[in-house]
């Protein structure tokens, strides 16, 4: 056997998962030039996290106030809009782009009530949202050149419990984005979501108020090749480690 044969069989051999790219706009299912048509199962923050962005700033370029409800079919633009003069960067996008100003509610979204300022963010402890080995940590990729993880993988028994990491409220559930299976997502506060990705079973319903440490799913290996949860840590839209935020864990 030749040396390059060799080295393609045992590449060949290796399982491994690629995470699911951040979506580009420009080409995703439902988006064209930076305006994505919104789909059945869809929330605001699926659609924020499948495209890396804050889900603050996704509702204030489209004018979408608190509880931030969208509705099938409906059009949203994934990109600030442009100033007038506004200087181009390299790739074509503007820069320093001041913040379009907000127009008064839409009755049909908030029943014609105003809405507040913001909360302030308080601080969150975190807590291991499942038992296992990390077997990918974030930033790593399982191949050369591959775009690495968002988050980490901990692998475990099929049917083993999944638990909040943090209190918070589900925000989405479900299997429409690429790469992750059955996902849950849940917001934390006005600044962290986080989620759990390739379940068995999702124990818990899109809007329900979980406590840290509540089942909130089971392990499977849904959208993957292997029995793992895959948990992120999402601070406004940007993917943060999550080790960071975990306590150590002592062995």
């Amino acid at each position: 056997m030749s040396l390059a044969w060799g080295a393609f069989a045992l590449l060949a051999g290796c399982v491994a998962r690629i995470p699911a790219p951040i979506q580009d706009d420009s080409t995703s299912l439902g988006a064209t030039r930076g305006v994505y048509r919104v789909l059945p199962g869809d929330t605001l923050y699926s659609i924020a996290f499948e495209f890396g962005r804050d889900y603050q700033a996704l509702a204030r370029w489209n004018h979408i106030p608190p509880p931030y409800r969208i509705e099938v079919g409906e059009r949203l633009r994934l990109r600030p809009r442009p100033s007038r003069g506004a200087p181009l960067g390299p790739s074509g996008t503007p820069q320093a782009v001041r913040p379009v100003p907000r127009p008064a509610p839409r009755a049909r979204r908030t029943g014609g009530h105003p809405v507040g300022p913001a909360r302030p963010v308080r601080a969150l402890r975190w807590i291991w949202p499942a038992q296992g080995v990390v077997k990918e940590t974030f930033g790593r990729g399982p191949l050369s050149g591959r775009p690495g993880n968002r988050g980490i993988d901990i692998l475990g028994r099929f049917g083993e419990p999944v638990r909040a990491a943090a209190a918070g409220r589900v925000v989405y559930r479900g299997s429409r984005l690429p790469g992750y299976g059955k996902l849950i997502i849940i917001k934390e506060n006005n600044e962290y979501l986080s989620a759990y990705a390739h379940n068995a079973h999702i124990e818990v319903e899109e809007g329900a108020i979980v406590r840290q440490g509540e089942v909130i799913a089971v392990m499977g290996d849904s959208g993957t090749d292997r029995v793992e949860l895959e948990f992120e840590i999402r601070r406004r839209g940007v993917p943060m480690d999550p080790l960071r935020y975990l306590p150590k864990r002592h062995h």
